[in-house]
């Protein structure tokens, strides 16, 4: 799968973000307090902060339900994991995923003359490793697995193993082989 393809449903990573123009002097960072209140960006990190350092998973849960992440039941978020906090209400984790240790989810991109939003969508029973980042418009789909310390640029298939910057398919997951055979 390269960036321009997509997981059937006609649509690549980055024809699902929303482009928001920012003309002025500056990068779109420069403006980022157009884009969001700052008051809501401080409530999303605190609630964020006290999240990533409880060690209590349905604390976790309870504090980024708030912010407007759609959490499922049974979503397990590793210490240090990070939900966008610009525009957590774009994160949706469904049932008995596992978000890792230190995992980020980002839901924008600041960029020299836009910013671009898009949510992030991660399946039932999918598993993203420490460290992985997870940038917008992606989708993580059923039962699929990210390994530790991955970028994921691109839509992860369901069932199916990903894994390196940028995150690509493990040898014998795209072919149904096994690659120890």
């Amino acid at each position: 799968m390269t960036d321009g393809d997509d997981t059937g449903d006609g649509e690549s990573r980055h024809e699902r973000l929303a482009r928001h123009p920012t003309p002025g002097p500056g990068n779109s960072l420069r403006s980022w307090t157009d884009a969001k209140h700052p008051l809501r960006v401080a409530f999303n990190y605190a609630f964020i902060v006290a999240a990533r350092h409880s060690p209590s998973l349905r604390a976790k849960n309870w504090l980024l339900k708030r912010i407007g992440v759609d959490v499922g039941n049974g979503v397990s978020w590793g210490l240090e994991s990070t939900p966008d906090v610009f525009w957590p209400e774009l994160v949706t984790v469904e049932d008995d995923a596992i978000i890792g240790y230190d995992v980020t989810l980002l839901c924008h991109e600041f960029l020299q003359e836009e910013y671009r939003t898009g949510e992030i969508h991660v399946g039932e029973r999918a598993m993203i490793g420490a460290g992985a980042i997870v940038l917008p418009g992606v989708e993580i789909g059923a039962d699929a697995q990210v390994a530790a310390n991955s970028l994921v640029a691109e839509d992860v298939p369901p069932g199916e193993t990903w894994a390196g910057v940028p995150a690509t398919p493990v040898d014998g997951e795209a072919s149904g082989t096994n690659p120890e055979e």
